[in-house]
């Protein structure tokens, strides 16, 4: 859409945009087979989930089992987490929390609550870099629930969001399950942790069912397990930061981790050449402005790679890069540059983890504009 000189772009629902694509893997619709060799066969399905799509490929050892059970216990676990974490669905215990004035234990399931704790430790362990209580904002700036927007809101009303934004008036525990907020107004928004969360799930699901090999992908946040037959890794393409097109920059060879990318450039609206994205730093109540376009995170976990990547994002490239290094990260950030090039900067435990060629870990290359 365009307007009198604003644009307005929106690709994916929330953060989940296949900033990462997966690379030389095409996974259709209803669930496809390829046989191997030694009897394994490679199965995938996919389906949609949480205002995006899932996908998943499986080694099978047996050929005996059967994915379209699989795909019926995936589709079940993941409406169950959408049930239990959506702030898109007004049932959710996450949006019957929000809507909750009081300031007493309120229950939750076992899943929410081990959820929101961590996001509230990130949030710590980040300094407020990443705040699941960032939801007042996210909405006003048209990035959630509550509708878009083609012009950024007023002072005043970005000050009243500020008030109602703060990690610390959250608290979750896990025995019995609950979640308690010192000041009502306060809204939890788990659209920055809870995909990789189910990205998890559903790959411990297909673990407990004796699958030892597969790649599972939740709107681009991706965990694999394993190899692919004939011990070929699972390979995943990082996207070029350029809404125009899907060239791939990287390919990275995945392995018993977890991939996740947070990025400004297919969920943004722009005013008068100013371009507003949906990353809101919590600490101002306005979308980040400066020249980080992805941020991509490997970890052992597909929930830390989420939370990760929206706080690198959220911190910048210095400060991000700096506290990568201190914590010990595995992370690469893309970096606009003058003349339309993208920078490449990425830590060393970053292409230790992933193989990225050591000379490609500072590059600079054009963006095809």
């Amino acid at each position: 859409m365009t307007t009198s000189g604003d644009r307005f772009y929106v690709h994916e629902q929330d953060k989940g945009c296949l900033y990462i694509v997966l690379f030389l893997l095409i996974v259709p619709p209803i669930a496809a087979m390829w046989k191997v060799g030694s009897g394994a066969k490679l199965e995938s399905f996919s389906g949609p989930t949480m205002g995006t799509r899932y996908s998943v490929s499986i080694v099978f050892p047996d050929l005996e089992v059967k994915a379209d059970k699989l795909q019926k216990a995936v589709d079940d676990l993941l409406t169950e987490i959408n049930r239990q974490m959506s702030t898109y669905d007004p049932d959710s215990e996450l949006s019957r929390f929000n809507q909750y004035e009081g300031v007493d234990w309120f229950d939750v399931s076992p899943e929410t609550a081990k959820v929101v704790r961590y996001a509230l430790q990130v949030a710590e362990d980040s300094g407020g870099a990443f705040d699941p209580t960032v939801g007042p904002a996210v909405n006003l700036w048209g990035f959630g629930p509550d509708g878009r927007r083609r012009k950024p809101p007023n002072d005043e009303a970005i000050e009243a969001a500020l008030a109602r934004i703060g990690y610390h008036h959250v608290e979750a525990r896990l025995d019995p399950p609950a979640l308690r907020k010192s000041n009502p107004n306060v809204y939890l928004d788990l659209s920055a942790v809870a995909k990789g969360y189910a990205v998890d799930a559903v790959t411990e699901l297909l673990a407990e069912q004796g699958i030892e090999s597969s790649m599972v992908e939740i709107g681009g946040e991706v965990r694999t397990q394993g190899e692919k037959p004939g011990d070929i890794p699972w390979k995943i393409g990082i996207e070029q930061p350029d809404e125009s097109g899907r060239a791939i920059r990287e390919v990275l060879e995945l392995e018993d981790a977890a991939l996740a990318t947070s990025g400004d450039y297919r969920n943004y609206f722009e005013q008068d050449g100013v371009r507003y994205s949906h990353t809101i730093d919590p600490t101002t109540g306005r979308p980040v402005q400066h020249q980080v376009a992805t941020v991509s995170v490997v970890a052992d976990t597909c929930m830390e790679a989420d939370a990760l990547a929206t706080a690198l994002l959220v911190m910048g490239e210095e400060k991000g890069y700096d506290w990568c290094v201190e914590h010990d990260v595995a992370a690469m950030f893309l970096i606009r540059k003058a003349n339309d090039q993208i920078g490449q900067q990425a830590t060393s435990a970053f292409v230790e983890r992933v193989g990225l060629n050591a000379k490609a870990a500072e590059v600079q290359s054009n963006t095809g504009k």
